[in-house]
């Protein structure tokens, strides 16, 4: 055997070895189940897998679901999109600027720790159930961890690298653009990662207590029906909705950091 082909069939066990615990994983998930919804529960409390299996199948060739989850995700996506916009602006002004920084650490530090449920009766009694109210506890929910992250990337990048910046006669936009952004990019590409999936927690929360449109209201009305199998299945597309969210975040920080030093050691 060649050296390419052990290298080869390395590489293939690498990819396979986690797939198969993977796929092995679900199983036992699934056989767990099935077990419990036989031996500990009732079939109504807790419908079994071929049940829900059932319930996934219906509600996936009802164009209405695709319509509410085309509302989540892009309630997701636009509430993620400002709140990036918004979390990266103010946390380059905070870590470049110690007037800012001064000025808004106490609020920062104030608000930071309130969990975006929190103002969901006060954004219900401004916008209502609507689409805007969705849009506007995501972007409370992740703009002030894209803030503070940003600014902690802003303020690690070196500041000898600045003043040569700044010797060689860089205006402070292009010193922003060619020294502080690259060097904070990791920071500002992890906190976008990390936030991608709980746009969509909030997006769905929004809508289960708040009444916002989407799979999150859809999954309120069938707890109140009684359909525990739209219920499980309702989480079952949402756990993927999240995973795939996640994968896109992931890939999207890679491709567009890959000439960072960090990015090219994993790749």
């Amino acid at each position: 055997m060649t050296s390419s082909t052990q290298l080869g069939s390395r590489s293939g066990r690498r990819v396979l070895v986690p797939i198969a615990f993977g796929v092995l994983g679900i199983a036992l998930l699934l056989a767990a189940w099935q077990w419990g919804s036989i031996q500990i529960a009732s079939e109504s409390a807790l419908p079994g897998v071929p049940v829900v299996t059932q319930a996934l199948v219906a509600l996936t060739t009802q164009g209405s679901f695709w319509a509410e989850a085309g509302t989540t995700l892009s309630i997701a996506l636009f509430g993620w999109i400002v709140a990036a916009a918004i979390g990266v602006a103010l946390g380059v002004l905070v870590g470049t600027s110690e007037i800012v920084h001064a000025a808004t650490r106490v609020v920062l530090e104030f608000l930071r720790p309130i969990p975006a449920i929190v103002i969901l009766p006060l954004a219900m009694l401004v916008l209502g159930p609507t689409t805007e109210m969705g849009v506007f506890l995501v972007i409370f929910g992740i703009m002030l961890p894209i803030a503070a992250q940003t600014a902690a990337g802003v303020e690690s990048v070196d500041p000898v690298m600045v003043n040569t910046a700044r010797s060689f006669g860089l205006r402070p936009g292009a010193i922003l653009w060619r020294v502080i952004l690259p060097g904070a990019s990791p920071y500002i590409g992890t906190a976008m990662r990390v936030a991608a999936p709980v746009t969509l927690i909030m997006a769905v929360v929004a809508g289960m207590l708040g009444g916002a449109p989407g799979l999150g209201n859809s999954l309120t009305v069938a707890q109140i029906a009684g359909r525990n199998e739209d219920i499980f299945a309702y989480v079952i597309v949402l756990g993927c909705m999240g995973l795939l969210v996640q994968a896109a975040a992931a890939r999207a920080e890679r491709r567009m950091l890959h000439w960072h030093s960090s990015y090219r050691k994993e790749s």
